[in-house]
Protein backbone atom coordinates (compact mmCIF):
# COMPACT_ATOMS: atom_id res chain seq x y z
CA UNK A 1 0.00 0.00 0.00
CA UNK A 2 1.26 3.22 -0.98
CA UNK A 3 0.28 6.79 -0.10
CA UNK A 4 1.16 10.47 -0.39
CA UNK A 5 2.31 11.93 3.81
CA UNK A 6 0.97 15.39 3.67
CA UNK A 7 2.98 17.01 6.57
CA UNK A 8 1.07 20.44 6.68
CA UNK A 9 2.97 23.24 8.14
CA UNK A 10 2.98 22.35 12.37
CA UNK A 11 4.71 18.83 12.12
CA UNK A 12 7.55 19.93 10.91
CA UNK A 13 8.80 22.48 13.12
CA UNK A 14 6.64 21.52 16.61
CA UNK A 15 5.50 18.15 16.02
CA UNK A 16 8.82 16.09 14.38
CA UNK A 17 8.33 13.29 17.13
CA UNK A 18 4.84 12.67 15.30
CA UNK A 19 6.14 12.22 11.95
CA UNK A 20 8.77 10.10 13.27
CA UNK A 21 7.16 7.67 14.75
CA UNK A 22 4.28 7.75 12.27
CA UNK A 23 6.53 6.76 9.33
CA UNK A 24 8.34 3.66 12.07
CA UNK A 25 4.64 2.81 12.38
CA UNK A 26 4.25 2.91 8.59
CA UNK A 27 7.16 0.49 7.90
CA UNK A 28 6.28 -1.51 10.61
CA UNK A 29 3.04 -2.21 9.22
CA UNK A 30 4.29 -2.30 5.20
CA UNK A 31 2.90 0.57 4.07
CA UNK A 32 4.53 2.73 1.67
CA UNK A 33 5.02 6.62 2.29
CA UNK A 34 5.58 8.83 -0.56
CA UNK A 35 6.75 12.14 0.16
CA UNK A 36 5.92 14.76 -3.12
CA UNK A 37 8.06 17.79 -2.99
CA UNK A 38 5.39 20.10 -4.09
CA UNK A 39 3.47 20.22 -1.16
CA UNK A 40 2.47 23.56 0.57
CA UNK A 41 0.07 25.06 2.97
CA UNK A 42 -3.57 23.64 2.65
CA UNK A 43 -4.51 26.66 2.92
CA UNK A 44 -6.74 26.37 6.58
CA UNK A 45 -5.23 29.56 8.20
CA UNK A 46 -7.00 31.99 5.40
CA UNK A 47 -10.63 29.98 5.16
CA UNK A 48 -12.17 32.93 8.08
CA UNK A 49 -10.56 35.62 5.34
CA UNK A 50 -10.79 34.06 2.16
CA UNK A 51 -12.32 30.96 1.67
CA UNK A 52 -11.49 30.70 -2.43
CA UNK A 53 -8.08 30.91 -1.46
CA UNK A 54 -7.90 28.64 0.77
CA UNK A 55 -10.11 26.72 -1.38
CA UNK A 56 -7.65 26.92 -4.14
CA UNK A 57 -4.74 26.03 -2.06
CA UNK A 58 -6.05 22.84 -0.80
CA UNK A 59 -6.88 22.27 -5.03
CA UNK A 60 -3.15 22.77 -5.76
CA UNK A 61 -1.77 20.27 -2.88
CA UNK A 62 -4.35 17.67 -4.34
CA UNK A 63 -3.13 18.10 -7.93
CA UNK A 64 0.50 17.96 -6.78
CA UNK A 65 -0.74 14.37 -5.05
CA UNK A 66 -2.67 13.56 -8.62
CA UNK A 67 0.37 13.92 -10.13
CA UNK A 68 2.16 11.65 -7.64
CA UNK A 69 -0.17 9.14 -8.05
CA UNK A 70 -1.75 7.33 -4.51
CA UNK A 71 -4.10 8.40 -1.82
CA UNK A 72 -3.53 11.27 0.31
CA UNK A 73 -2.63 10.45 4.54
CA UNK A 74 -2.87 13.79 7.23
CA UNK A 75 -1.58 13.35 10.24
CA UNK A 76 -2.48 16.96 11.00
CA UNK A 77 -6.24 17.21 11.62
CA UNK A 78 -7.50 20.47 10.01
CA UNK A 79 -5.17 20.09 7.08
CA UNK A 80 -7.20 16.31 6.54
CA UNK A 81 -10.24 18.46 7.10
CA UNK A 82 -9.42 21.58 4.55
CA UNK A 83 -8.29 18.86 1.61
CA UNK A 84 -10.68 16.57 2.18
CA UNK A 85 -13.71 19.00 2.25
CA UNK A 86 -12.20 20.72 -0.93
CA UNK A 87 -11.76 17.41 -2.37
CA UNK A 88 -15.61 16.78 -1.79
CA UNK A 89 -16.36 20.41 -3.51
CA UNK A 90 -14.18 20.26 -6.05
CA UNK A 91 -15.38 16.51 -7.30
CA UNK A 92 -19.39 17.62 -7.15
CA UNK A 93 -19.38 20.92 -8.38
CA UNK A 94 -18.49 21.20 -12.08
CA UNK A 95 -18.56 24.87 -12.17
CA UNK A 96 -16.51 25.70 -9.23
CA UNK A 97 -13.56 22.77 -10.37
CA UNK A 98 -13.33 24.66 -13.44
CA UNK A 99 -12.80 28.22 -12.19
CA UNK A 100 -10.39 26.52 -9.77
CA UNK A 101 -8.92 24.72 -12.72
CA UNK A 102 -8.72 28.12 -14.73
CA UNK A 103 -6.36 29.74 -12.12
CA UNK A 104 -4.73 26.56 -11.48
CA UNK A 105 -3.60 25.93 -15.10
CA UNK A 106 -1.39 29.32 -14.65
CA UNK A 107 0.90 27.41 -12.79
CA UNK A 108 0.33 23.93 -14.85
CA UNK A 109 -1.84 22.40 -12.66
CA UNK A 110 -5.00 20.60 -12.50
CA UNK A 111 -7.17 19.50 -10.00
CA UNK A 112 -8.83 15.66 -11.19
CA UNK A 113 -11.29 13.73 -9.06
CA UNK A 114 -10.07 10.50 -7.02
CA UNK A 115 -7.90 11.23 -5.42
CA UNK A 116 -8.65 10.16 -1.13
CA UNK A 117 -7.92 11.95 1.83
CA UNK A 118 -7.99 10.59 4.91
CA UNK A 119 -6.34 10.82 8.61
CA UNK A 120 -3.43 8.51 9.16
CA UNK A 121 -5.43 6.70 11.64
CA UNK A 122 -8.73 6.22 9.33
CA UNK A 123 -6.23 4.75 7.05
CA UNK A 124 -4.97 2.10 9.82
CA UNK A 125 -8.37 1.26 11.14
CA UNK A 126 -10.18 0.78 7.56
CA UNK A 127 -6.66 -0.37 5.02
CA UNK A 128 -4.60 -2.57 8.00
CA UNK A 129 -7.28 -3.23 10.24
CA UNK A 130 -6.98 -3.69 13.87
CA UNK A 131 -6.27 -7.57 13.40
CA UNK A 132 -3.11 -6.97 11.20
CA UNK A 133 -1.96 -4.36 14.04
CA UNK A 134 -2.51 -6.42 16.58
CA UNK A 135 -0.32 -9.17 14.87
CA UNK A 136 2.30 -6.77 15.23
CA UNK A 137 1.86 -6.34 18.89
CA UNK A 138 5.34 -7.78 20.63
CA UNK A 139 5.12 -5.43 23.75
CA UNK A 140 1.38 -5.34 24.97
CA UNK A 141 0.74 -2.14 26.95
CA UNK A 142 -1.67 -4.01 29.65
CA UNK A 143 -0.02 -2.07 32.95
CA UNK A 144 -1.11 1.44 31.12
CA UNK A 145 -4.36 3.25 31.18
CA UNK A 146 -4.28 5.92 28.27
CA UNK A 147 -6.94 8.74 27.75
CA UNK A 148 -8.07 10.02 23.95
CA UNK A 149 -8.50 13.24 22.76
CA UNK A 150 -9.85 14.10 19.05
CA UNK A 151 -9.73 17.69 18.70
CA UNK A 152 -12.47 19.78 17.07
CA UNK A 153 -11.41 18.76 12.79
CA UNK A 154 -10.95 15.56 13.34
CA UNK A 155 -14.13 14.33 11.68
CA UNK A 156 -15.30 17.75 10.61
CA UNK A 157 -17.66 18.89 9.03
CA UNK A 158 -19.36 15.84 9.33
CA UNK A 159 -21.06 15.28 5.92
CA UNK A 160 -17.63 15.03 4.29
CA UNK A 161 -16.78 12.13 6.78
CA UNK A 162 -19.61 9.93 5.67
CA UNK A 163 -19.19 6.03 5.96
CA UNK A 164 -16.84 5.88 8.83
CA UNK A 165 -18.07 7.31 12.51
CA UNK A 166 -19.80 9.74 14.28
CA UNK A 167 -18.08 12.77 14.68
CA UNK A 168 -20.14 13.35 18.29
CA UNK A 169 -18.89 10.00 19.46
CA UNK A 170 -15.89 8.80 17.68
CA UNK A 171 -13.85 5.93 18.74
CA UNK A 172 -10.76 5.33 16.60
CA UNK A 173 -8.03 6.24 19.35
CA UNK A 174 -10.28 4.24 21.80
CA UNK A 175 -9.52 1.23 19.43
CA UNK A 176 -6.41 1.69 18.81
CA UNK A 177 -5.68 2.28 22.90
CA UNK A 178 -7.42 -1.32 23.04
CA UNK A 179 -5.51 -3.00 20.59
CA UNK A 180 -2.24 -1.83 21.84
CA UNK A 181 -3.55 -3.84 25.37
CA UNK A 182 -3.43 -0.61 27.62
CA UNK A 183 -6.73 0.57 29.25
CA UNK A 184 -8.67 3.08 27.13
CA UNK A 185 -10.45 5.39 30.31
CA UNK A 186 -12.86 8.06 29.07
CA UNK A 187 -13.76 11.12 30.48
CA UNK A 188 -16.55 14.04 30.54
CA UNK A 189 -14.37 16.82 28.36
CA UNK A 190 -13.03 14.14 25.63
CA UNK A 191 -14.78 16.51 23.05
CA UNK A 192 -13.77 19.96 24.51
CA UNK A 193 -11.50 22.22 22.18
CA UNK A 194 -8.32 22.52 23.33
CA UNK A 195 -8.50 26.11 22.62
CA UNK A 196 -5.73 26.74 20.15
CA UNK A 197 -7.87 28.59 17.77
CA UNK A 198 -8.34 31.19 20.08
CA UNK A 199 -4.29 31.46 21.73
CA UNK A 200 -2.62 33.97 20.04
CA UNK A 201 -5.88 36.47 20.35
CA UNK A 202 -7.32 35.61 23.78
CA UNK A 203 -4.34 33.54 25.49
CA UNK A 204 -5.85 33.43 29.17
CA UNK A 205 -9.18 31.59 27.95
CA UNK A 206 -7.66 29.40 25.78
CA UNK A 207 -5.36 27.99 28.82
CA UNK A 208 -8.21 27.72 30.92
CA UNK A 209 -9.70 25.82 28.48
CA UNK A 210 -6.74 23.37 28.03
CA UNK A 211 -6.75 23.15 32.02
CA UNK A 212 -10.53 22.19 32.66
CA UNK A 213 -9.19 18.85 30.65
CA UNK A 214 -5.87 18.45 32.52
CA UNK A 215 -7.98 19.27 35.74
CA UNK A 216 -9.95 16.12 34.98
CA UNK A 217 -7.40 13.87 33.28
CA UNK A 218 -5.50 14.37 36.22
CA UNK A 219 -7.80 13.17 38.87
CA UNK A 220 -8.05 10.43 37.04
CA UNK A 221 -4.77 9.62 37.38
CA UNK A 222 -4.22 8.59 33.68
CA UNK A 223 -0.11 7.58 32.60
CA UNK A 224 -0.68 9.56 29.26
CA UNK A 225 -3.28 11.51 26.66
CA UNK A 226 -2.92 11.12 23.35
CA UNK A 227 -3.69 13.09 20.47
CA UNK A 228 -4.23 12.83 16.65
CA UNK A 229 -3.53 16.64 16.24
CA UNK A 230 -0.31 18.47 16.66
CA UNK A 231 -2.02 22.01 17.72
CA UNK A 232 -3.78 20.40 20.79
CA UNK A 233 -0.89 18.84 21.28
CA UNK A 234 0.72 22.06 21.49
CA UNK A 235 -1.82 23.18 23.68
CA UNK A 236 -1.93 20.67 25.99
CA UNK A 237 1.85 19.73 26.11
CA UNK A 238 4.01 22.76 25.18
CA UNK A 239 1.96 25.21 26.76
CA UNK A 240 0.80 22.71 30.10
CA UNK A 241 4.15 23.96 32.43
CA UNK A 242 2.52 27.60 31.56
CA UNK A 243 -0.77 26.26 33.28
CA UNK A 244 0.94 25.28 36.02
CA UNK A 245 2.79 28.10 36.57
CA UNK A 246 0.00 30.31 35.90
CA UNK A 247 -3.09 28.50 38.04
CA UNK A 248 -0.45 26.81 40.57
CA UNK A 249 -1.37 23.48 39.70
CA UNK A 250 0.77 20.58 39.43
CA UNK A 251 0.05 17.76 36.47
CA UNK A 252 3.40 16.37 34.85
CA UNK A 253 0.54 14.62 32.32
CA UNK A 254 2.84 13.17 29.44
CA UNK A 255 1.14 13.90 25.98
CA UNK A 256 2.00 11.31 23.03
CA UNK A 257 0.90 10.97 19.80
CA UNK A 258 -1.22 7.82 18.64
CA UNK A 259 1.71 6.34 16.61
CA UNK A 260 3.96 6.73 19.26
CA UNK A 261 1.54 4.99 21.58
CA UNK A 262 1.56 2.31 18.48
CA UNK A 263 5.15 2.20 18.58
CA UNK A 264 5.96 1.25 21.83
CA UNK A 265 3.48 -1.90 21.54
CA UNK A 266 5.48 -2.52 18.47
CA UNK A 267 8.98 -2.91 20.06
CA UNK A 268 10.27 -0.10 18.71
CA UNK A 269 12.93 2.28 20.81
CA UNK A 270 11.80 5.25 22.34
CA UNK A 271 14.72 7.39 20.45
CA UNK A 272 13.09 5.83 17.33
CA UNK A 273 9.73 7.41 18.43
CA UNK A 274 11.19 10.84 18.92
CA UNK A 275 10.45 11.05 22.58
CA UNK A 276 13.32 12.80 23.21
CA UNK A 277 11.23 15.61 21.63
CA UNK A 278 8.50 15.30 23.87
CA UNK A 279 7.47 18.42 26.03
CA UNK A 280 6.71 16.50 28.88
CA UNK A 281 8.81 13.72 29.74
CA UNK A 282 6.87 10.92 29.91
CA UNK A 283 9.33 9.13 33.05
CA UNK A 284 7.05 7.21 34.72
CA UNK A 285 5.42 5.39 31.74
CA UNK A 286 8.53 4.20 30.20
CA UNK A 287 9.60 3.08 33.65
CA UNK A 288 6.24 1.23 34.00
CA UNK A 289 7.24 -0.88 30.77
CA UNK A 290 10.88 -1.40 31.72
CA UNK A 291 9.43 -2.46 34.51
CA UNK A 292 7.47 -5.34 32.90
CA UNK A 293 10.40 -6.33 30.76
Amino acid sequence: MSYSLYLGCTIPIRGQNYELSARKVAEVLGIEINDPEDFACCGFPVKSTDSFATLLMAARNLAVAADNGGDVVTLCNSCGSVLREANVELTEDEELRDRVNKELAKIGREFKPGVRVRHFSRMLIEDIGLDAIKEKITRPLTMLSISAHYGCHYMRPKHIHTGFEDPENPQTLEKIIKVTGATAVDYQTKLDCCGGAILAVEEDIALRMAKKKLDELHEKEVDALISSCPFCSVMYEDNQRKIESTYDVDYKLPVMFFTQLLGLAFGLDKKELGFRLNKVKPKELLAKLEGEE
